[in-house]
């Protein structure tokens, strides 16, 4: 952190690594200065500066322990650090930053470019309970058990230790024994944690409920809607786009996986046969090291925008990414923000296959995100809504299409491309599964209670949704699917922003086929605005409608598949 701020703000602590058990009584100062000091039109600049930067400071300090706790989850070291700031920090830190909420919305004022963090600051200040504090770190260390459950399942494969996640590669093979045999082996050591994982729920559901409760709120639905700050559409537009992915996306990717079952001479697909290549083709290897995966994904953003790959080059040579999946790492990918450094950080678990490609170039849209937004002059305005930071990876997954030359030969670049389009129809009804079920059980609590029921609706809403797939005696790993969803763990009601943000994303790509200049200008544009406009705004920046609509949907798909025909085309 550069800043030199007001009075004791100008020798703050520099580095947020040596932040990570830095205690209460040290941090509590600055917090009361700002709480004592003057709060005029002719010093809310400063003021803002200031509280911008210790909010920074201790913001940083919770994720990179976060990040402790999730590159190694049996590490006892960083659980203990993490578990002292849950308890000890992290408390006191919500009630000092609502303290300061409360002083700036008391005032009347109102930064320039920070209308809508003032409108997300009036209604945390609505829902804030002190009472909520002790539930939420409970709520965070739950999470972390999360981690550390789904993190340990390994299984024995070809004579040696294997996590879960370094199975993925055998399900591309060709010998379908060998897939199934994998698959299964991996379903039945993930049942053998249905009851740990229940348990969890059964700790995680009430606690739930009760900070909805103490907030005032007739549901947790209701509470999340508000802490999400999801200003530009309701509970009911959801269900509106579930309908909407029940009539277009549906059979649009049940049609999909009939031809893959037709072209591999299979009366139906088979959980195993999702991932196999359907001309028989050989799996992709678009990697042999994680040294490989950065450098060739360099060479895309490079290709795309010198800005975006400076970026980039920032990150490799910071040691910003862990991208190797292995024992003891939680599942997954996301991409969080050390603040004061102004500095992104990337976690995968990449072995070696064409989906750990597209994962990071996810990841580092979030990254560009953080990177073009950091300008702001204020930490509360750089942090888009969720819904539009989806926009900036899904969109950049789809920019960086014609650029995966930098990891395959032209016809194998197609097929990787394809089978990402196809993949974008697949995942809308898989996202509705997801975003139903939570509907559902933050409704009816007294059944989600119960996870014999959960398992019930999540099979119900599967077999509304996924259609294109024969699961038949198989019930029992399909109604389990809703453990292996970690935001239906660890991030409640955040999946809907996939599927509103793939609508826009493939809003920008098909602008980006006309005019690639501008499309990624437009995006850049977008990006840097951070969280200063509303939803419909920064994807109207990007050149892209915030729709829920069958009709935007219908023409999103059809573009898709006239792309996979030309693709096919090109290289048949």
């Amino acid at each position: 952190m550069t800043m030199k701020g007001h009075g004791m703000f100008s020798s703050l602590p520099t580095d947020a690594q040596n932040l990570l058990s830095w205690p209460w009584a040290e941090i509590e100062p600055y917090y009361n200065d700002l709480e004592k000091r003057a709060l005029t039109a002719q010093t809310v600049d400063a003021w803002m500066a200031d509280w911008s930067a210790i909010h920074s400071l201790v913001d940083e300090a919770y994720n990179r322990l976060y990040v402790m706790s999730t590159v190694n989850t049996a590490d006892q070291d960083a659980k203990a650090l993490f578990d002292a700031y849950l308890d000890n920090v992290q408390p006191q830190f919500k009630q000092a930053e609502q303290r300061l909420k409360q002083k700036l919305l008391a005032s009347g004022l109102c930064p320039t470019g920070f209308e809508l963090p003032l409108k997300r600051m009036r209604v945390e200040a609505e829902i804030f309970r002190t009472e909520n504090l002790p539930l939420q770190a409970r709520e965070q260390k739950l999470r972390q058990r999360y981690g550390a459950i789904t993190g340990s399942q390994t299984v024995q494969w070809d004579g040696a230790e294997r996590t879960v996640t370094q199975l993925k590669p055998v399900y591309q093979e060709q010998d379908r024994e060998r897939r199934e045999r994998a698959w299964r082996l991996v379903a039945q050591r993930q049942l053998q944690d249905r009851a740990a994982l229940n348990d969890l729920w059964r700790e995680y559901f009430p606690l739930r409920q009760r900070i909805a409760a103490n907030a005032g709120l007739a549901n947790y639905r209701d509470y999340r809607w508000r802490s999400l700050a999801r200003f530009d559409y309701t509970p009911d537009d959801c269900l509106r786009f579930h309908d909407a992915i029940a009539e277009v996306a549906v059979p649009a990717a049940a049609a999909l996986q009939m031809e893959k079952a037709r072209r591999l001479g299979l009366p139906a697909l088979r959980p195993w046969d999702g991932a196999v290549d359907p001309l028989r083709r050989p799996p992709l290897k678009p990697f042999a090291s994680m040294d490989e995966l950065t450098a060739r994904t360099a060479t895309i953003f490079k290709a795309l925008d010198p800005a975006l790959g400076g970026y980039f080059d920032t990150m490799v040579n910071e040691q910003l990414l862990d991208l190797e999946n292995r024992p003891n790492k939680r599942p997954g990918g996301y991409c969080t923000t050390f603040a004061a450094a102004k500095r992104p950080f990337i976690f995968a678990n990449a072995v070696g296959v064409q989906g750990d490609v597209e994962t990071l170039l996810h990841e580092s849209g979030h990254c560009f995100n953080a990177f073009e937004s950091a300008a702001l002059p204020y930490v509360q305005q750089t942090e888009p809504p969720m819904e539009f930071a989806e926009v900036a990876s899904m969109g950049m997954e789809l920019l960086a299409g014609p650029h995966l030359g930098a990891f395959y030969p032209a016809a194998e670049a197609a097929r990787a491309l394809i089978d990402h389009l196809e993949g974008i129809i697949l995942f809308w009804p898989a996202m509705a599964v997801v975003d139903a079920f939570q509907h559902w059980a933050y409704l009816h609590p007294d059944e989600a209670a119960d996870p014999a029921r959960c398992d019930n609706e999540w099979l119900r809403q599967s077999r509304r949704f996924e259609t294109g797939t024969d699961w038949s005696g198989l019930d029992d790993v399909r109604m389990t699917g809703w453990h292996r969803r970690l935001h239906i763990f660890i991030h409640p009601f955040y999946y809907i922003e996939y599927g509103l943000a793939q609508l826009g994303a493939v809003q920008l790509w098909g602008n980006s086929l006309a005019d690639p200049a501008g499309a990624l200008a437009a995006y850049r544009r977008a990006l840097a605005l951070g969280g200063t406009r509303p939803l419909p705004e920064l994807f109207a920046a990007a050149g892209s409608r915030f729709s829920f609509d069958a009709g935007t949907l219908r023409d999103a798909i059809g573009l898709i598949t006239a792309q996979i025909g030309r693709l096919r085309g090109a290289v048949a």
